[in-house]
């Protein structure tokens, strides 16, 4: 072990110290997650979740406190929770040992550091994608979209007029912060970004919104 680790250049000895333990903690996340310990608190375990307009999520922060957001509108990612404490973990993990790999293949520094660091962040949005689906299986599963009527929320896909399409809505529903289609009866289309309030419910999962 002594001489492997000594073998080492200093870069790769510094790779190994962020995939190490960064390895050691997903997997302790993974078995947790698995025997059904702390999954509650996982879904608050949200720093930072990238939503089209600046809303309040409902939900506790890394320690305890509210989650921070970030007023964001990213293309085809809008309510993707890409920088939580789990794929900031996967991050460190996929960058460490990826840039071992291309530290001990010879290959350059300045071609190895943006590798690892492009890898990082595509295995975080892959499990921001996969943590997406699989909430949207457990609210499409238990949340009641009637518990929505009378409730305020925000418009982040412009709604149409006169239910010629739908929008998107963000509203809290039973304690969950979700994402649901929405149409409206207003003449005007609903804008993204203005507040709604709920007045019905159209099929199984689309809301009918106005203006507050």
């Amino acid at each position: 072990m002594f001489t492997w680790w000594e073998s080492l250049s200093i870069v790769s000895q510094i790779f190994v110290c962020i995939a190490a333990p960064a390895t050691l903690v997903l997997l302790i996340q993974t078995v947790m997650m698995f025997i059904g310990i702390g999954d509650d608190a996982a879904d608050g375990l949200d720093s930072v979740e990238i939503l089209s307009e600046g809303s309040i999520a409902d939900g506790d922060g890394v320690f305890g406190e509210d989650i921070v957001e970030v007023d964001t509108d990213v293309s085809g990612l809008d309510g993707l929770r890409i920088f939580t404490v789990r794929g900031i973990v996967a991050f460190m993990v996929v960058f460490g040992w990826v840039g071992l790999v291309l530290d001990r293949a010879g290959v350059k520094l300045w071609i190895s550091l943006p590798a690892a660091v492009a890898s990082g962040f595509v295995m975080m949005l892959i499990l921001a994608l996969l943590m997406r689906w699989v909430m949207s299986l457990r609210n499409d599963g238990n949340i009641d979209n009637r518990n929505a009527l009378g409730t305020s929320g925000t418009v982040y896909l412009t709604v149409p007029a006169a239910r010629s399409g739908a929008g998107k809505v963000n509203v809290l529903i039973q304690g969950s912060y979700v994402e649901r289609d929405a149409v409206t009866d207003e003449s005007q289309p609903i804008p993204t970004g203005m507040e709604i309030v709920v007045i019905g419910i159209s099929g199984q999962t689309t809301l009918v919104v106005k203006r507050k």
